[in-house]
């Protein structure tokens, strides 16, 4: 198949797109930066400099791809920008959605988040509400609601990503927290997913049918569980307990991502923490 990856050098894009070309398949990748050109054609996919808010140029280089399936791997988070990823969440998305229609594609794949479920007493499943008092609330509903659009749109709702070039990784904001003393342990629940696991997620979905799916790992856990393990992996002593911290969020259930084929290679961050390299 013909596939347009939009945000290709991104986390998950930088890891997907060697996936998608070792299957067989035909790459576009996007890229706002020049320099990153380079890594994709070296990736054996075809680069495309261009920024998903100007409408017009997006079109064009759709339209040009002539793709089967468009992958939507946007985010804006390297600066931990939430403003400026909950814009690229509503224009840019509205933006590929109406490229994608005006070429003729009929599938896409769009990435989103597992943790914005409202409050409940057991793992959420795709068919529970999201809550929209959470702040990146705008931004995900847009983005989801546009891509149920199209003919076949597959939201796959990602956990927290860990890996090389992620906040968790050594070198991330996350790991900055622990060190100078502003991350403490919890009853807040998080759902966390390898990043190589969240791309081979991808290959697997361009055959599933419309809808969200959560991509997370097997065992959801609050940051009083995760955090020694975690710390332990940078070599760094374990913060302390937050006094009168309220239990937040939601752990996600996987079984329907596990039914249409899918399993985390890394089943839990107790094991991949050590393995972000």
């Amino acid at each position: 198949m013909k596939i347009f990856v939009a945000g290709a050098t991104g986390v998950v894009g930088r890891r997907l797109v060697p996936l998608l070309v070792a299957a067989g398949h035909q790459v576009t990748g996007t890229t706002r930066r020049p320099e990153r050109a380079r890594t994709l054609a070296d990736q054996r996919a075809t680069p495309v400099v261009v920024d998903v808010m100007d409408a017009a140029a997006l079109a064009s280089a759709v339209a040009e791809a002539s793709p089967d399936v468009i992958v939507h791997q946007l985010t804006d988070l390297s600066d931990e920008d939430f403003a400026a990823n909950s814009r690229l969440r509503i224009v840019g998305t509205r933006n590929l959605v109406d490229a994608a229609r005006a070429a003729g594609v009929e599938t896409m794949v769009a990435q989103s988040i597992a943790w914005l479920y409202r409050p409940g007493d057991t793992p959420a499943v795709e068919s529970d509400p999201l809550d929209p008092s959470l702040p990146p609330y705008e931004g995900v509903a847009a983005l989801e609601q546009a891509v149920a659009e199209m003919p076949r749109g597959v939201v796959l709702r990602y956990g927290a990503l860990y890996g090389a070039g992620t906040w968790y990784a050594p070198d991330g904001a996350i790991a900055a927290r622990v060190r100078n003393g502003s991350l403490r342990r919890t009853p807040a629940w998080t759902s966390f997913v390898h990043a190589d696991d969240a791309a081979a997620a991808v290959l697997t979905a361009l055959d599933w049918p419309a809808g969200p799916v959560n991509i997370v790992d097997d065992e959801p856990a609050t940051s009083a569980e995760w955090l020694p393990v975690y710390c332990e992996a940078l070599g760094m002593p374990t913060p302390g307990t937050a006094r009168h911290a309220a239990a937040t969020g939601r752990p996600a259930s996987n079984a329907r991502a596990r039914e249409l084929g899918w399993k985390p290679r890394v089943a839990s961050w107790r094991t991949g923490f050590s393995q972000q390299g």
